[in-house]
């Protein structure tokens, strides 16, 4: 009989519940029980959900209060020194300081879980670095699971992902496979405890199977999965991979010494054929036909072809039908929104929803398509409509797309001849200070966003509240000696669903969220169809800001590669054709805000290394597009106009000329919780333009001092020359509140002026 499973179900709830509760208790108003609560009860209700929808692999421990990584951290014990952890199980004040940092020490650093838009812990081990059982988690889940009657599959990160995604501390040279044996026996203990409490399956979470891995990396491997079923021959084991094909990884990942193989076949399909010549007789095959990345409904006749050839090679008590990754990635019920538009969401699945998907691919394989008829029908119903709708093909964009020609996509002269006008129409000083874009979304401003959408004030009346939030920033940055000023985005809800409100192609949930990080959520946009610009969209909002001072005003602005990333894309054309339609959009917007007036203009990329592929033989592909993208939202200005861009937690090395060829007079990137280490790749490859790297983590409720932020640019000074570096915190600052971006943003102004008055001491 064909079994059913998912990988993961979103965490957060489908009202926040999660979110609301963990920062009530970081907040100091709700305690710690009332927040374990809130999680019993999420967790139970979406074991519940799983149960009722006919999932036969239920997980557990896929739930987290910050992120899965960072529990795999605390499984065992991999603790950074400067938190001072004596041993034990984690508790949760350091939990959450590693998370977010404190007053007293910084947090860990963050990056993107392989190519998705959610950020993970990142692992700091050491060499000799020791491991020990140091928490209870995955074994008080599975017990609170069954003590409630459902039979679960506990999940956890795997040893060689974990090891392969971690951070070399200072003294540790990259020899991180001699750490295989000490992770490995931590696993063991923690797979026998679940054995004991009567585990049937275990889900290992080996997404790294997907990359390109060194030789090295396989054999440990091998290593590690040889000890663990040597220590555990009777436990059922499932290694899970996601986000991509095996390619040269499928004779390592079929002949791992373990009961069960997922595979996902949305990102990769092709890879079906080579996993079943050679799957050994005695595993189980898992096939992730159910998209867990986006939110369109599964073609059901499609993903019924593609399992009946697993079938008819496996047999049905070899296959299982499951997401093809976490349902992590995805909302979690579309039966919450009930003012989308009808047929758009004729076209959509959520979690919830993707769940009854799993279970009807099942019931045909079992019963036959006759016992699926009417599913089949409707399902058939929606390709065929989602093909022919008029709301979806705009010819006038795909003859603006043809219309594309190469000089759109380059500035009229070299950075060297643009940064001398720059500088004589902009006259800024050495070490310019600005910030990101946003400053604290307060709740007067969310309040009034949301009685201008209720209709409870009108348009005249919102206009006036955002122009007062709008004056306070401007006042504020002009009153701390900011040198470029921001207007601090108060109209803004998200840096891309502002934008896809005001594009065609594009529609909205109301309750969509999915998790960023820790309790940072995002409810991303839906683009459906063609995308274009009706009007302006942010021109009315920055010419105000420039109105009130004679300071440079920068306009912002997402770009395309970013909003294609953070959206729920159409997956019925290339990625690479919406990612052009939507920066012709872009430049429409960059062209409007150089003729208001506003000589600097940022265009936010934090998402173009998300976007790369996870193998190497496909970046080139996606770099060109990408950067062409960019370059054609860009182009379009004159010299003296200086186009800034941000990227959030890169690891640019592999891909920094690619960074340079995107040609932006200024970048600035997140640097200070990796203290400047991100700039080796600026280094090595002599970036010719400007640079911020950021001072301030602003993930973190730390407030630096002007001393330490001056200490981090004078490292930035010695692999970066100071003519060529700017001031600025890490990212935007909506997610923290006044009392912390005051007494930041002066220090950070007094780091700048500090390293000023040396440069001039030193010149005399």
């Amino acid at each position: 009989m064909v079994t059913t499973s998912s990988l993961g179900f979103p965490r957060v709830g489908v009202q926040r519940e999660l979110k609301k509760s963990i920062e009530a208790y970081w907040k100091g108003s709700a305690s710690e029980t009332d927040l374990q609560e809130t999680a019993r009860t999420l967790r139970l209700r979406h074991w519940t959900m799983q149960k009722e929808a006919g999932i036969t692999h239920i997980p557990s421990n896929d739930f987290s209060l910050y992120d899965h990584v960072l529990d795999a951290c605390a499984l065992l014990g991999a603790i950074p020194p400067r938190y001072k952890w004596q041993g034990g199980a984690i508790d949760s004040k350091t939990y959450f300081a590693m998370a977010r940092g404190n007053a007293e020490v910084t947090a860990m650093d963050m990056s993107k879980w392989f190519d998705t838009n959610y950020h993970y812990i990142v692992p700091e081990l050491q060499k000799d670095q020791t491991f020990a059982l140091s928490s209870t988690k995955p074994f008080d889940e599975y017990s609170e699971a069954k003590a409630a009657g459902i039979e679960t599959r506990p999940v956890l990160v795997g040893p060689m992902t974990f090891l392969i995604i971690s951070k070399k501390a200072t003294d540790f040279s990259d020899c991180r496979c001699t750490l295989v044996p000490g992770i490995v026996a931590v696993y063991i203990e923690a797979l026998k405890k679940l054995e004991a409490l009567g585990a049937q399956w275990v889900q290992i979470d080996e997404p790294a199977l997907a990359l390109d891995l060194e030789d090295r990396y396989k054999d440990a491997y091998k290593t590690a999965y040889k000890m663990i079923r040597a220590a555990l021959p009777n436990l059922k084991i499932m290694v899970a991979t996601y986000f991509d094909g095996l390619r040269d990884n499928t004779e390592l990942a079929v002949n791992l010494p373990v009961n069960g193989l997922h595979i996902d076949l949305k990102r990769a399909p092709d890879q079906l054929d080579a996993v079943l010549s050679k799957l050994p007789a005695d595993k189980v095959l898992s096939l992730g036909l159910v998209d867990g990345r986006n939110i369109w409904k599964n073609n059901l006749s499609a993903s019924l072809d593609i399992a009946e050839k697993a079938v008819a090679k496996l047999g049905k008590d070899r296959v299982i039908i499951s997401s093809s990754c976490s349902l992590l990635h995805t909302p979690n019920d579309l039966d919450q929104e009930t003012a989308l538009d009808p047929q758009i969401k004729s076209w959509l699945a959520f979690a919830k929803q993707k769940l009854s998907e799993i279970a009807t691919i099942a019931k045909g394989l079992n019963d036959g398509r006759g016992a699926i008829t009417a599913e089949l029908k409707a399902s058939d119903a929606v390709a065929q409509d989602r093909q022919t709708s008029t709301r979806i093909h705009n010819q006038s964009v795909k003859a603006a797309i043809k219309a594309i020609t190469p000089a759109m996509a380059n500035r009229h002269s070299p950075f060297s001849v643009r940064h001398q006008k720059q500088q004589a129409a902009l006259k800024l000083p050495a070490f310019p200070t600005t910030s990101i874009g946003s400053f604290p979304q307060t709740e007067e401003i969310r309040k009034a966003r949301a009685d201008f959408k209720a209709g409870t004030i009108n348009a005249a009346a919102y206009e006036i509240a955002m122009k007062k939030e709008i004056e306070h920033v401007v006042r504020f940055q002009e009153k701390i000696d900011m040198d470029v000023l921001v207007h601090g985005e108060a109209e803004r809800n998200d840096m891309v669903e502002y934008f896809g409100e005001q594009l065609q192609g594009f529609t909205f949930t109301k309750n969509g969220w999915v998790q960023s990080y820790g309790s940072r959520c995002v409810k991303p946009p839906i683009i459906f169809g063609d995308v274009s610009r009706p009007t302006p969209m942010t021109v009315k909002w920055s010419q105000y800001a420039q109105s009130l001072t004679k300071l440079p005003m920068k306009g912002m602005l997402t770009g395309p590669i970013t909003i294609l990333q953070w959206s729920f894309v159409r997956d019925d054309q290339p990625r690479s054709e919406t990612a052009r339609q939507i920066a012709l959009a872009i430049r429409d917007e960059v062209t409007d805000l150089e003729k208001a007036g506003i000589n600097i203009i940022q265009i936010d990329e934090p998402a173009i290394r998300e976007g790369l592929p996870l193998r190497r033989a496909d970046w080139k592909a996606y770099l060109a597009w990408a950067v062409e993208a960019f370059k054609l939202s860009s182009c379009s200005v004159k010299d003296e106009t200086q186009i800034h861009t941000h990227m959030c937690y890169s690891e640019f090395n592999d891909i920094i000329d690619s960074v340079g060829a995107m040609d932006a007079d200024v970048i600035s990137i997140e640097t200070s919780r990796s203290q400047m280490e991100l700039l080796e790749a600026f280094v090595s490859y002599k970036y010719p333009n400007e640079i911020g790297p950021g001072v301030w983590d602003i993930h973190s409720p730390r407030i630096p001092s002007a001393e330490e932020m001056a200490g981090l640019l004078e490292k930035a000074e010695k692999v970066i020359p100071s003519d060529q570096l700017w001031v600025n915190p890490d990212c935007g600052l909506k997610t923290r509140g006044w009392a912390e971006v005051e007494p930041s943003l002066v220090n950070l102004v007094k780091a700048a002026k500090t390293l000023r008055d040396k440069h001039k001491r030193a010149a005399a």
